[in-house]
């Protein structure tokens, strides 16, 4: 039985845990604020509440894999249901289209609305992506990469120079087809020019296996694995953040926290790494792709009648998602913005004809800044800063013998679905007690 130490609580570090300690091992979680989850969690007031990060998830059978290989399967935990709508795209000309999830066909018939031949010429770019997905799946996020073994189409996608923004220019002719392509990638703070053609996988994802959410808010997800802590007997220390670890003749041996060094064989960082001095020099290269302003808003009366969530396009693109939970009568919605924001984003909402600033009596601001710092990093992981940019990022393995990484800095994803295979090739690594 090993000692293990996991450092932060969000859901990569709270997976690894879990499974560490499912395998038999002694394992302590420290997290640096009040409460786990991180951005999976709620935001509440006033009788309103949001998702303070996502509200769907891709690749649902990553979660069912974790609540099996953890305890009770996630059936009996959290009631985990698919979208039949991924989210309308409204674009600057007038035009819109709904992009259906887990359907060709229907992805098809979607964007033949927009004009004769798209639906092809969008669901053939979706195929293209069906290799590259088949290779990183087994290759990449659940395998620990080596260098010396990797097959070679591997380390030719990983060395390539392509950008995803080249990609985009050459197979899809419609630039709303390239928005649309893009959106994900451009939301989690990228820039699709510094952005490789691995990056576009998730609408082969969102195609193929579809768009996931919870019934009032997938901060559920982040309850139910709190609570497999508990079952698993984690050790679990809110409000004690890590300074740095400890290392002995080259090995990790602890944790330092303001309370005092933690003992450990084995530490999972489940932080931006770059907060750690001994990692710190590791990745200096690397910066992290920083959140979008977000505006919770608890909204009085009736309001226009949204799906669950909007894309709006143009400078700044706006995203409006409206599945939070408000009194009898009332709604609560979560406005992200990126780009060029010189307005208030509720103005900016409004110059797109979706105007409800007469009816909020309840708003919460968050800024990229303050969202890290709640979180301990950026859920959207280390931003991509050229085609060649997965090298640079540390996880699973790590220099420092004793030390993995897991979540959203350790993998090249953004979301539930990566920073879950991150924990699950940890506790791999580490093995059965």
């Amino acid at each position: 039985m090993a000692r293990v130490v996991v450092v932060g609580g969000g859901f990569g570090g709270m997976a690894a845990a879990a499974r560490l300690a499912k395998l038999g091992h002694d394992v302590t979680l420290l997290e640096g604020s009040d409460r786990l989850g991180g951005a999976l969690t709620t935001v509440e007031r006033d009788g309103f509440a949001w998702d303070a990060g996502p509200s769907t998830t891709l690749l649902p059978a990553v979660v069912r894999d974790l609540f099996r290989k953890s305890g009770r399967p996630l059936e009996r935990e959290v009631d985990l249901q698919p979208l039949d709508l991924v989210r309308e795209h409204r674009f600057e000309d007038g035009t819109s289209v709904g992009l259906p999830g887990g359907s060709r066909a229907a992805q098809l018939a979607a964007f033949d609305t927009l004009g004769p031949g798209l639906g092809q010429q969008w669901v053939d770019h979706v195929a293209s992506f069906g290799e590259t997905w088949e290779l990183l799946r087994k290759e990449w996020y659940e395998r620990p990469h080596d260098a010396d073994v990797a097959p070679r189409a591997l380390t030719d996608l990983l060395g390539s120079r392509e950008s995803l923004h080249k990609r985009l220019r050459r197979s899809l002719r419609d630039e709303r087809l390239r928005l649309v392509a893009g959106h994900r990638v451009v939301m989690d703070g990228h820039e699709l020019r510094d952005a490789p053609v691995l990056a576009g996988v998730e609408v082969y994802l969102e195609q193929r296996f579809g768009t996931w959410t919870v019934p009032g808010g997938l901060a559920a997800l982040g309850t139910a694995m709190a609570e497999r802590l508990a079952l698993r007997t984690v050790a679990v220390h809110t409000g004690t953040p890590a300074s740095d670890l400890v290392v002995r003749d080259a090995r990790v041996v602890g944790v330092r926290t303001p309370a005092g060094d933690v003992d450990a064989d084995v530490v999972v960082v489940a932080i931006d790494p770059r907060r750690l001095p001994t990692l710190a020099p590791y990745v200096r290269r690397t910066v992290p792709a920083m959140p979008p302003v977000v505006c919770h808003v608890g909204l009085r009366g009736p309001v226009p009648d949204l799906p669950h969530e909007v894309v709006l396009h143009g400078d700044p693109l706006l995203v409006v998602r409206t599945g939070g939970r408000a009194p009898e009568g009332d709604a609560a919605w979560t406005v992200l913005a990126r780009g060029r924001i010189a307005e208030d984003v509720l103005t900016a909402l409004a110059r797109h004809g979706v105007d409800v600033r007469s009816q909020v009596v309840v708003r919460v601001d968050r800024s990229p800044r303050d969202l890290v710092e709640a979180w301990g990093g950026s859920p959207h992981g280390v931003l991509w800063q050229g085609p060649r940019t997965a090298r640079t990022r540390l996880g699973p393995r790590t220099p420092v013998a004793g030390v993995l990484t897991a979540g959203a800095h350790a993998t090249t994803g953004s979301g539930l679905p990566f920073a879950g295979l991150s924990a699950a090739l940890v506790a791999d690594l580490v093995g059965r007690a």
